[in-house]
């Protein structure tokens, strides 16, 4: 019998090295759009209020299936040069693993495919695919090989499958259940968002599992400043733990404003912003089974709130602005961001805040 962590079968990749590949010089566009967190939580939210199929796709060794539109060139593999023409190089047809332009080849062939489907890229996000005939509706997220596809009835599903199967080798990996490091669990009514995992592995990282525990994330009486206290001696364990934390924003939006708020000080490490990325572990520590919840909802409604303070930074005076954007009663999207100029008064810095949101929540959703 089988068991979850067992090894079934060895696999072998042959990879490039793309180290040395300059942009512009050897290759051309590099960069691979991934869907965004807001999409994200929009269309899971639509699937509740409509009580649609979500279902869970991966594709297997999805670099491999790009066609390369660059001249490439690589040495034969080691153990595998041809004895006959040893001073020969490979032309590559397909990306590679270990190239610059393999995860741009990826979606753009994946994404030709779905055009030819009958669907239609997302304007305010690219990785976001629809698709419509009828009274059938269908929604396709793709984060690199991760796929999550909602569909309106069960035989769209099983069309769609079948034939995205028909051009592409992917497993079926049938209801969304964990989807980028996030567990997902859906009853009749409501669906979880979880990280509990995620968030254990980090205070495993920083040594904090049995921590004393914070009932908030962040101290409200105090500001940071630039030069505030003595630089941390081990700056990379800052850094690496900071970084982690921003992909908890994604199901908590009660540490967004204290996580960010520490990340603004990554290029100057110092022990009292060290404190506070401390509180945050500890606060997360005693709610570390908190997540995002989806409900069905009749009504969608888009409805966004907003608030800034005024000249909150002690170092530019610079304000900092946030909003909650909600679709009906789910929650899709909580930003919180300094305002990139000086505001002469509370109210300029509101107004600040209120534009943000119509430039940005709207943009989002």
């Amino acid at each position: 019998m089988i068991k979850a962590g067992d090894l079934i079968r060895h696999k072998s990749h042959l990879v490039c090295d793309g180290r040395s590949q300059e942009v512009g010089v050897d290759c051309d566009e590099t960069f691979s759009p991934v869907v965004k967190t807001t999409t994200i939580h929009t269309v899971l939210g639509l699937a509740m209020a409509q009580k649609w199929i979500i279902h869970q796709l991966d594709v297997k060794n999805a670099f491999l299936h790009g066609d390369l539109k660059e001249t490439v060139y690589m040495y034969q593999p080691l153990d595998f040069v041809d004895r006959r023409a040893p001073n020969h190089v490979c032309l590559l047809r397909k990306a590679l693993y270990g190239l610059k332009e393999a995860p741009r080849a990826w979606y753009q062939r994946f994404a030709n495919f779905l055009l030819q489907m009958g669907f239609i890229i997302a304007m305010s996000d690219t990785s976001l695919f629809t698709f419509k005939h009828g009274d059938d509706i269908a929604y396709l997220l793709l984060y690199v090989d991760d796929i999550i596809l909602v569909t309106s009835s069960n035989n769209l599903r099983g069309h769609m499958i079948t034939t995205l199967q028909t051009e592409f080798p992917m497993s079926d990996l049938g209801p969304l259940n964990y989807f980028l490091g996030i567990s997902v669990t859906r009853t009749p009514s409501f669906m979880l968002l979880s990280q509990q995992k995620y968030a254990h592995d980090i205070l495993e990282r920083a040594g904090m599992c049995n921590c004393k525990l914070a009932a908030t994330p962040v101290d409200t009486q105090s500001k940071l400043s630039v030069e505030s206290g003595p630089k941390v001696q081990d700056p990379t364990k800052y850094r690496n733990l900071a970084g982690a934390l921003q992909y908890l924003t994604f199901t908590r939006p009660d540490v967004a404003y204290a996580i960010r708020q520490v990340c603004l000080f990554m290029h100057d490490r110092r022990e009292p912003y060290f404190d506070a990325l401390k509180r945050i572990l500890r606060y997360v520590q005693g709610t570390i089974d908190h997540g995002l919840h989806l409900y069905p909802t009749t009504v969608l409604q888009f409805i966004t709130y907003t608030d800034a303070d005024w000249a909150g930074c002690p170092d530019t005076r610079r304000s900092t602005s946030g909003y909650c954007c909600f679709l009906g009663n789910n929650l899709i999207s909580w930003p919180s961001k300094r305002q990139h100029t000086l505001s002469r008064s509370s109210a300029e810095a509101e107004y600040r805040g209120v534009a943000n949101v119509v430039a940005g929540g709207m943009l989002d959703s």
